[in-house]
């Protein structure tokens, strides 16, 4: 499918959202933030950014709606798409863990046997756990993650974490590092002839 206009999508509301805007206004595109709207378009460049939600986006990239997505690295794994990463961006940077509460004593991941572990990263959890010998089960929550062990829901928590705090505050200890993460920038396989020159503002 080809376009005279490339499309990128990028978080509208989160953590990602306005370094994203930033990147893109370094260099040099010029655009009006998106307020209300979810498609605003470039004025110098044909590029029209798509402002979605986060876990959205590797889909877009994926089925060639959007040409490109900044998106966490953490949300593309879990989604498990075919496109690629094309470029590490330096920002957003988090670690994906495992935390217990800090009462229950446990100490390493194999004292998770049989136990239940909240997360939104159920591929990327029971990947993990596969691979490290245990068998535990992911409970998929959309948010609020640590709070399941403080109401009896699970016994651990998967999440991404930077400072630590918010694991502090609801009482729990990191026992396992999955992955770090940050955004990146992600291609998809659609062939369009402005791609080459959206790679030109990069290295202008």
């Amino acid at each position: 499918m080809k376009r005279n206009r490339l499309k990128i999508a990028i978080q509208g509301k989160g953590r990602l959202s306005d370094s994203s805007v930033e990147l893109l206004s370094s260099l040099g595109l010029k655009f009006q933030p998106n307020g209300r709207n979810s498609l605003v378009q470039c004025q110098n460049f044909p590029l029209d950014i798509l402002f979605i939600r986060d876990d959205d986006i590797p889909e877009y990239v994926n089925r060639c709606v959007a040409d490109f997505g900044i998106v966490g690295e953490n949300v593309f794994r879990e989604k498990k798409c075919s496109v690629k990463i094309v470029k590490k961006l330096n920002f957003g940077s988090c670690s994906l863990i495992i935390a217990v509460p800090k009462i229950s004593g446990i100490k390493s991941l194999n004292e998770l046997e049989n136990k239940i572990i909240a997360t939104s990263y159920p591929q990327i959890l029971s990947k993990y756990l596969k691979e490290n010998g245990v068998k535990s089960s992911a409970l998929k929550l959309k948010g609020s993650v640590e709070l399941a062990p403080l109401v009896g829901l699970a016994d651990a928590v998967c999440d991404i974490t930077k400072t630590g705090q918010t694991l502090r505050e609801h009482g729990l200890v990191t026992i396992a590092k999955i992955m770090d993460s940050q955004a990146v920038l992600i291609e998809s396989p659609n062939q369009n002839s402005y791609k080459s020159n959206f790679y030109k503002l990069w290295k202008s």
